[in-house]
């Protein structure tokens, strides 16, 4: 019976107590560093974005949607929506003095609710994501529908076929989990190929921005995209480690894996670069980062550290390259959610079934270490079976939206901004002072 009580691991809580923290504390870096990546006129809009992902989330999550992922099984596909319907069952016995008495509804050795919360960081930070490709030209209130139709018929079902493992959170986990038994440990498919294809169909259906590519549109505060992607780096450590819901030894080993991709990914888009284009920059350095961790979250329990450097370095490499097939396919992905987050989702997807090491927590050798292709094989149909879900789920949504509320913003908030257009601000308020300085708004 699902889910087990009894008395919790402190250690364990503990730990997964400042995961969960540093899970939410990724959306807020997402807001950052993609808000330094769009002009200055729209960066307040993209921040609120990523940040409103938050409490539409949060409220369907308690609802129905944490359920959806982790509720009873329904042939593999999704949760039962009414098993945890608004978190029944799950609050457990508390004594007159505010503890509890030992039996705690448990996921593994913590308590339930915060698992519930942890996951609910990662729902979160998959919506925001989908919001740097339709940068500088979506309608708010369009957005936010957007959001929770998207949670709700792409990601809530896909958690459940990755996320739900058998034993674990359920008697009968997702088909992806228990039957494919493909390797997605923290998110590859369900959080960044889900995203990032779900980013390709939104840009397509929304058309370009006003000027692309024509006119120049570069990142206006570089700083803020290096904060950010620090942010991201700090928080992945938890989003990856966490996931293992204890303090043990494959904890360690996934952060040492997580620190080792981002690292040579950062290096090997330098590289690239540099020689592409002359120049080693900081915007690279940032998307590196981001690249290599995007491509280490599902693998990151699979690989040694040695196979962890070899997915980071092909991540930075390839996804260098890839940002710029918008140019040449002409598709707008303002903010490259597509060439980062979709093909390095991919690329950490597959390489599991190369460089994967029975050594590692995972314990399944791929081809390189005399595996075969039997694990290659079960990561392809995840990614392809994902990818497909998810471009042919969000057109009909993006298309409903588009006939009936609309999805673009009016041409002339577009071209005035969408911080004033859409929020009446602005997030660089100056006036001109006596003899001609600029001093800060009052």
């Amino acid at each position: 019976m699902f889910p087990t009580t009894g008395p919790v691991n402190g250690a364990d809580t503990a730990w997964l107590l400042a995961a969960f923290a540093l899970v939410l504390l990724m959306t807020p870096g997402l807001a950052l560093f993609y808000g330094g990546m769009v002009r200055s006129k729209s960066v307040l809009n993209m921040m609120m974005m990523c940040l409103t992902a938050i409490p539409v989330v949060w409220v369907l999550w308690l609802a129905f949607g944490y359920s959806m992922a982790f509720g009873a099984d329904k042939g593999g596909v999704v949760g039962d929506p009414t098993t945890f319907a608004g978190l029944r069952g799950l609050l457990g016995a508390f004594t007159a003095s505010g503890g509890d008495d030992g039996a705690v509804p448990l996921v593994g050795q913590v308590p339930a609710l915060l698992f519930v919360a942890f996951q609910a960081g990662f729902a979160m930070v998959t919506v925001a994501l989908i919001a740097g490709a339709v940068a500088d030209r979506m309608r708010f209130v369009s957005w936010l529908v957007f959001a929770a139709l998207w949670a709700t018929l792409v990601y809530f079902p896909v958690a459940h076929w990755v996320f739900s493992i058998p034993g674990l959170t359920a008697e009968h986990g997702g088909w992806i989990a228990e039957h494919l038994k493909a390797i997605d440990f923290a998110g590859g498919t369900a959080v960044e190929i889900n995203s990032g294809a779900s980013a390709l169909v939104m840009a397509l259906l929304l058309g370009r921005r006003a000027g692309w590519p024509r006119d120049p549109m570069r990142p206006h505060n570089l700083p803020f995209v290096m904060l950010g992607a620090g942010l991201l780096w700090f928080g992945w450590f938890s989003f990856n480690a966490g996931s293992t819901l204890a303090a043990n030894g494959a904890a360690a080993l996934i952060v040492v894996n997580t620190l080792g991709a981002g690292a040579v990914s950062m290096v090997s888009w330098l590289i690239v670069e540099r020689v592409r284009h002359g120049k080693p920059t900081s915007f690279g350095a940032a998307s590196g980062v981001v690249a290599g961790l995007v491509a280490i979250t599902p693998s990151c329990s699979a690989v040694t550290p040695i196979g962890a450097l070899a997915i980071g370095a092909a991540a930075g490499a390839i996804s260098s390259y890839a940002i710029e097939l918008k140019y040449r396919w002409r598709y707008d992905d303002s903010l490259d959610v597509v060439g980062v987050h979709l093909v390095s989702g991919v690329v950490g997807m597959l390489m599991i079934g190369l460089v994967g090491s029975a050594a590692a927590p995972a314990g399944k050798d791929g081809l390189l270490y005399g595996g075969g292709v039997d694990q290659l094989w079960r990561q392809a149909v995840a990614v392809i079976a994902v990818l497909g879900y998810a471009v042919a789920v969000t057109a009909v949504i993006a298309v409903l939206l588009k006939c009936t509320i609309g999805l673009r913003a009016d041409p002339q908030h577009e071209a005035d901004g969408l911080d004033d257009g859409l929020h009446a601000e602005s997030a660089y308020d100056f006036h001109m002072a006596r003899g001609g300085r600029l001093e800060p708004g009052r």
